[in-house]
């Protein structure tokens, strides 16, 4: 019996369930694909995947391809639509049982259901819920409709009454027969249709991408320089390396599990410290479950207009706007400031998303979803649920029982006193 691994966004060899249970059978072989569409505009007019997540998601299938390989456990790699090439793989290799991480938003449930309507042969599909930190069998709801409307019920009750997993175990290494006698071409940049880019020096990311890169990131930010246990008086900061975890474009294509940055948290409040700061990053992680769970409750109706509230708001499309807030030539330095370190690096702090985002959808009047498209295209650490959820939220059409809008001097004054950060990237237009 061979088992195929469908590599999607659980991009790792630890706590992978997936992987684990694919394993036990006689035969195993891996598969990612590069989807075409993903790399083509959206309705929006914006690639969906720009250069910078493009590029750290192929430094992530490198990596993996090395992890698996140590395995005995082949990674093929295609550029092409998986409903195409996926039951040819299946058919070739008379795979019985398909294991993958299971999705729910609308593009990748349409790709799956297209997948399985190709399928000329029968082969058993098994997904696993191996995203979150709180797994849906465990939390204290009856069913996804009755996930709370604002965060803070849905944190507590969970942290009373849901236990974290375990960590999957480590798949054991094959035997050698295992491996499949050739591999494909992992593509290029240029294979994806960009042109080799050169990363700004400024960058507050200059990470490479996949589980290794992670695993080193997470051990140095808690172990070796112990910044963890600053987080939460760093985490608005908007300049370096260390302001902030930086874990999340590894969560994000699944590099590394929410329970395994969980579960070394703890270790490190046993060994080291345990304070507020540490809890923050744990109560960051409940934020991305709650955005996820959000999007399994509501569907398709986080990306509508109207947001899950079925607020209906007067909202402009104008080219000319747009077009100044992405260049940053808005009104306001601090957003400019902002949105040029997104275009040169695919990154921005969590602080600037707040406030580009409230500053797009309630001060210019916007259409919010332009907005989250744009950011589904820059950003590397872009994940369809924290997204277009943090977006609602910032648009009044989502989770945020104020409906707050940020004052982007006021902002600029308390997390930029000095100007530090906005010289830093709005001085190549003083010359």
């Amino acid at each position: 019996m061979t088992s195929l691994v469908w590599f999607r966004n659980d991009l790792r060899i630890n706590d992978n369930q997936s992987l684990e249970r694919a394993s036990l059978h006689d035969k195993t072989i891996a598969v990612y694909i590069f989807d075409p569409s993903h790399y083509e505009l959206s309705e929006f007019g914006f690639k969906k995947t720009e250069c910078f997540r493009a590029k750290f998601l192929i430094e992530t299938i490198q990596d993996m391809r090395k992890s698996l390989d140590a395995l005995n456990i082949t990674l093929l790699v295609h550029f092409d639509r998986p409903e195409k090439c996926l039951p040819q793989i299946i058919k070739e290799h008379q795979i019985d049982t398909v294991y993958l991480q299971k999705e729910w938003t609308r593009d990748e449930n349409q790709q799956l259901l297209k997948v399985k309507t190709n399928c000329t042969t029968k082969v058993h599909f098994i997904e696993s819920y191996d995203q979150f930190l709180y797994h849906p069998d465990d939390i204290p709801f009856r069913n996804f409709d009755t996930i709370p409307s604002v965060f803070t019920q849905f944190r507590k009750q969970c942290e009373k009454q849901v236990a974290v997993r375990s960590i999957c175990a480590r798949p054991q290494k094959k035997d050698r027969s295992n491996k499949l006698a050739s591999e494909n071409h992992i593509p290029s940049l240029m294979d994806l249709g960009f042109n080799a880019h050169q990363i700004d020096d400024r960058t507050a990311f200059p990470f490479l991408g996949g589980e290794t890169s992670a695993l080193d990131r997470l051990h140095d930010y808690l172990w070796q320089t112990k910044k963890v246990a600053n987080y939460k008086k760093t985490r608005n900061g908007l300049i370096g390396v260390d302001y902030s975890t930086k874990l999340s474009p590894w969560l994000a294509n699944g590099s590394i599990s929410a329970k395994a940055v969980y579960w070394q948290i703890k270790q490190f409040e046993q060994k080291v410290v345990k304070n507020q700061d540490t809890y923050w990053v744990i109560f960051e992680l409940m934020w991305r479950d709650y955005f996820k769970y959000i999007s399994l409750k509501h569907g398709d109706d986080i990306f509508k207009i109207d947001g899950i509230l079925k607020t209906s708001y007067k909202w402009d499309n104008d080219h000319k706007t747009l077009k100044s807030w992405i260049n940053g030539k808005t009104a306001e330095s601090f957003v400019n400031a902002n949105m040029i370190e997104l275009s040169l690096t695919g990154w921005m702090s969590n602080r600037g998303r707040q406030n580009v985002a409230s500053y797009w959808s309630k001060q210019l009047k916007q259409d919010w979803r332009i907005g989250a498209s744009y950011f589904e295209s820059m950003l590397i650490d872009y994940d369809v649920h924290s997204n277009w959820g943090n977006w609602m939220y910032n648009s009044g059409v989502g989770n945020d029982p104020r409906n707050r809008t940020f004052n982007i001097k006021t902002q600029a004054e308390r997390y930029d006193p000095h100007g530090k950060y906005q010289k830093l990237w709005l001085q190549q237009r003083l010359f």
